[in-house]
């Protein structure tokens, strides 16, 4: 990711993220320029005929903050990044957008694998909470029991199954990760080491 790219990944976010995801999660223009500033290798886009189709944004942690399993603000500190540790074992993801148009072609198993060859740069794991958005639509009392039947396979989610085709780990379930009503508030944590 680029500073010319940043117009076409805010727009990207509106578009893959619609209501009800909370719209103040979203990145803005300040935001992806700080992404930039503290981690410019962390930060990637795919691209199609000159037009954002894709992009993720990634940080750094510590390892106590990657065993502390807090909520998304207090583990990454915010849009801003605040908690970011240029010392950091931990890779951790903070999002994926492919366009619509492009889904199910293998760009997002791109993204992926262009983390976890940063990873193997010298990092410790890549490190994720996922999303849970297929759970308001199932019969499970909790997010907790679903991320876990989804993880034996016994039950699809559009995000957190292709995660754990990719070769990521669910190892916990985190509840109040972040204000998402279709994940029950809760996310997956996921991981992959080299």
């Amino acid at each position: 990711m680029e500073l010319r790219h940043l117009d076409g990944v805010v727009a990207l976010q509106t578009l893959c993220f619609p209501p009800p995801f909370d719209a103040d999660l979203l990145w803005k223009h300040e935001h992806l320029r700080r992404h930039l500033e503290l981690f410019p290798e962390g930060q990637f886009v795919g691209v199609s005929d000159g037009q954002v189709v894709a992009s993720c944004s990634n940080t750094l942690i510590s390892e106590i903050d990657w065993h502390a399993h807090r909520s998304w603000d207090e583990t990454v500190g915010g849009c801003f990044l605040e908690n970011f540790d240029a010392e950091g074992s931990t890779v951790y993801g903070l999002d994926v957008s492919v366009h619509p148009e492009f889904r199910r072609r293998g760009v997002a198993k791109a993204l992926y694998q262009a983390r976890f060859r940063l990873v193997e740069t010298g990092y410790s794991r890549y490190g994720t909470a996922c999303r849970l958005p297929d759970f308001i639509h199932n019969h499970f009392p909790t997010a907790e029991l679903y991320a876990w039947a989804v993880s034996r396979g016994e039950v699809e989610d559009r995000t957190l199954t292709p995660l754990l085709k990719m070769g990521l780990t669910m190892t916990d379930v985190l509840t109040n990760y972040m204000e998402d009503p279709e994940s029950g508030n809760a996310a997956a944590l996921l991981e992959w080491r080299p």
